[in-house]
């Protein structure tokens, strides 16, 4: 993908490098103004992917656009982790952020006064959202069902994931494997591997390293396929999630409502490959953040619900932020 010149991408290890930005975000940021009520400079507060190579070119169209249509400098900032960004968010030192469906509920239910302003899409004729797979090898014979994966070595994503864990246990819990996602219950009925991102959750069920796993759709289906790691039809789905709400961008409240209104008309109508490539902010492919999206759609706090339903079936650690 070819964009604009990269912004200033601000590095930083979760919120130590976040509260650093104090001096040119918040209250103070306020009261020197751009266009239309928006501060000289907004924060946007985001962590890579783990096959995000470069955060910035990722979110370079839409910044050029966001400090072409509001006055005001925009600024990447980059976190170690999600709770780095919701801790700058609730601080005050991010005020616009784009987030995973999972960190979105945790943020709010801890409080962080922010309002979605949209979700991303993977296709301009696709609703936001996406889906997890339950894998194993094509040629076990021994699993083809969720049922099948108790005592089994299971490879999960992380604790934190919504499509790499929570849905998952959602999916194990109704299969009647465990009774919830705690430690002590899957650990009863299962062994679970956290393998940390979900290619290398895939490609340890390739290797048989685990007997069966869980990993994201595209992740299967195409990425692994197109850098070669995976061949189709070494690896069978047995199970397909419901879908999961899209990762989606957010901002602080404290902006102000007319401030937050706009960004959420811009983001939904102007956050996008066809508005970015006919304006010149982008060239070639033109695919959006660090997942590769087509651009932004409107999004709503209540989409969010069937997250937190899994947060209470599950009654997952990591739901209590």
């Amino acid at each position: 993908m070819t964009t604009t010149t990269p912004r200033r991408l601000l590095a930083g290890a979760g919120i130590v490098g976040l509260l650093a930005l104090a001096g040119c975000s918040g209250d103070d940021a306020a009261e020197a103004s751009g266009d239309g009520g928006f501060p000289s400079t907004l924060v946007l507060g985001a962590i890579p992917a783990e096959n995000s190579t470069d955060l910035a070119a990722g979110y370079d169209p839409i910044v050029a656009m966001l400090e072409a249509e509001t006055g005001a400098e925009v600024e990447v900032s980059q976190a170690s982790d999600y709770a780095g960004v919701i801790e700058g968010l609730i601080a005050g030192n991010v005020d616009i952020a784009f987030l995973g469906s999972f960190a979105y509920v945790i943020a709010t239910e801890n409080d962080a006064a922010i309002t979605p302003l949209g979700a991303v899409t993977a296709a301009k004729d696709e609703e936001p959202g996406y889906f997890s797979y339950g894998i194993t090898q094509a040629g076990n014979t021994e699993i083809d069902d969720l049922a099948d994966f108790a005592g089994k070595d299971v490879c999960f994503v992380d604790p934190g994931s919504t499509s790499g864990f929570l849905y998952p246990s959602a999916g194990l819990i109704e299969a009647g494997v465990v009774t919830s996602a705690t430690e002590s219950a899957m650990s009863e009925a299962l062994n679970p591997i956290f393998a940390g991102g979900h290619d290398a959750s895939a490609l340890a069920v390739k290797n048989g390293d685990c007997d069966a796993g869980f990993a994201m759709k595209s992740m299967v289906e195409r990425t692994l396929i197109e850098s070669g790691e995976l061949a189709e039809g070494e690896l069978k789905t047995v199970w397909e999630s419901p879908q999961i709400s899209g990762s989606l961008f957010v901002a602080r409240d404290g902006l102000g409502e007319d401030v937050v209104a706009e960004l959420t008309t811009l983001l939904t109508e102007k956050a996008n490959a066809d508005h970015l490539l006919a304006e010149g902010f982008c060239e070639g492919d033109c695919l959006l953040t660090d997942e590769d999206a087509w651009g932004v759609k409107p999004a709503t706090d209540a989409d969010y619900d069937g997250v937190r339903e899994v947060c209470r079936l599950t009654e997952s650690e990591a739901c209590e932020g």
